[in-house]
């Protein structure tokens, strides 16, 4: 059975960092399409950034632009989320997706696919939690 499972997540305050894990039982990355989402209580899920095609291919959202950084280690079978300059807005609870297929579109597909098919894998989540 395929198991996406995070971890990482905390508490930090505002301008801090964290990096979230996303580690992989039954799955192989390689050059699948995966990506972190996250869901604040009351607001729809939002999808944060995404890498497909072995990582050469990367695409985030105007809102972590910048500060955030998705990486995988195939190795390991492992994505990650490395998070700087933390705000308030960014506190939500943290999930990562998988495709279950090769996937060789940009990033920004990678994460509109994971956003609207039935198939993706799914993380439980992790919290994270950016005070003032």
């Amino acid at each position: 059975q395929v198991q996406l499972v995070e971890s990482g997540g905390g508490s930090v305050q505002a301008g801090g960092s964290l990096r979230l894990s996303c580690a992989a039982s039954g799955y192989t990355f390689g050059r699948r399409c995966m990506g972190w989402f996250r869901q604040a209580p009351g607001k729809e899920r939002e999808g944060i950034a995404a890498i497909s095609n072995g990582g050469s291919t990367t695409y985030y959202v105007d809102s972590v632009k910048g500060r955030f950084t998705i990486s995988q280690d195939n190795a390991k079978n492992t994505v990650y989320l490395q998070m700087n300059n933390l705000k308030p807005e960014d506190t939500a609870m943290y999930y990562c997706a998988a495709l279950p297929t090769d996937h060789h579109g940009r990033g920004y597909y990678c994460l509109r696919d994971l956003g609207s098919s039935s198939a993706a894998y799914w993380g439980q989540g992790t919290q994270v939690t950016v005070s003032s």
